[in-house]
């Protein structure tokens, strides 16, 4: 009975932020704005692309489409009540947006972890089985993929979030982040909990493991199916089928490698902040130049949308 109502008793938390040099406010407004909003259009761009360009109605176009998608929502769950806050000059944010927005964060960056590794398992299919693509990777597989994750992300969300509801956050309630992750949160608790923590802890990372290795295993095959691939030219076009989506998921698995290992390294109370925006911000934000500018047919058919030529 104590620790449901020391629980009710935090009434907000404080996020704070980057830093707290009034003078650098304004810069870092400015600056997440900007990115906020390349972000958001950028990816709209690319599902607009996507939508009215019939050729591009393929399965990797649709896994495409949907991380787009989701790239903006896991932007917009964390950037917008930053910019909030900075503009009213207020670091607090109460306990249930603070929960809601850890459960949605959480639902947002498991599916890019999800949507990295479908489409990885679809260059796999496309290189490897070429003559049975259209077969095995059909639109009912699809959606059933796709739906699939949103239930187990969603489900999981939740779990963590009953979870946190259960703890007891006593003392310094300050949070050195600009949102609330559920890492920091589980810093915050003074509940002793074994099983709490280790599912709070364990349960993303297992997660995360495992749409990596099947990223990994789907790579294996594709380049030693590649290697087999007899003239130079052939190896070439079916690696160049790889080149974009590789490098997103070096980009979002490098940066968020990084996070982990900034904030067990450095011990700074904003590290862990500045590491995020790496992969939180900066990656959704880049995705739909890495795949405009590598992809040949995306290019096009962005210069028919931006000449009005659909």
């Amino acid at each position: 009975m104590e620790s449901g109502n020391s629980t009710r008793r935090i009434s907000s938390f404080f996020l704070l932020g980057f830093s707290e040099n009034p003078h650098l406010q304004f810069l870092i407004f400015v600056l997440f704005l900007s990115m906020y909003l390349v972000t958001v259009l950028g990816n709209l761009l690319i599902i607009m692309v996507i939508i009215t360009q019939s050729h591009l109605h393929t399965p990797m176009y649709f896994f495409l489409a949907n991380l787009s998608f989701v790239d903006i929502c896991f932007t917009s769950t964390t950037v917008p009540k930053m910019l909030v806050n900075i503009q009213t000059q207020s670091k607090a944010i109460t306990y249930a947006d603070c929960i809601s927005q850890m459960c949605v964060f959480l639902v947002f960056a498991e599916l890019d972890n999800f949507l990295l590794a479908v489409m990885a398992y679809d260059r796999y299919v496309a290189i490897c089985h070429p003559l049975y693509y259209t077969l095995i990777v059909n639109q009912q597989l699809c959606i059933l993929m796709v739906l699939l994750s949103w239930v187990v992300r969603i489900l999981h969300a939740f779990l963590q979030s009953s979870i946190v509801l259960q703890l007891t956050f006593c003392g310094d309630v300050k949070i050195p982040h600009f949102f609330c992750e559920l890492n920091q949160l589980s810093q915050l608790t003074c509940s002793d909990s074994f099983s709490s923590h280790l599912i709070m802890n364990l349960v993303p990372v297992l997660l995360a493991v495992i749409s990596f290795s099947s990223i990994l295993y789907s790579y294996f095959k594709i380049v030693s199916s590649i290697c087999s691939i007899s003239s130079v030219q052939g190896k070439y076009k079916a690696f160049s089928t790889c080149v974009s989506h590789l490098s997103i998921v070096s980009l979002f698995y490098s940066t968020g490698l990084g996070v982990y290992v900034s904030s067990v390294v450095i011990q700074s109370s904003h590290s862990s902040a500045r590491a995020s925006v790496m992969y939180t911000v900066v990656t959704p934000m880049l995705n739909p130049f890495i795949y405009s500018l590598r992809n040949k047919d995306v290019k096009k058919a962005l210069e028919r949308l931006l000449e009005g030529k659909l």
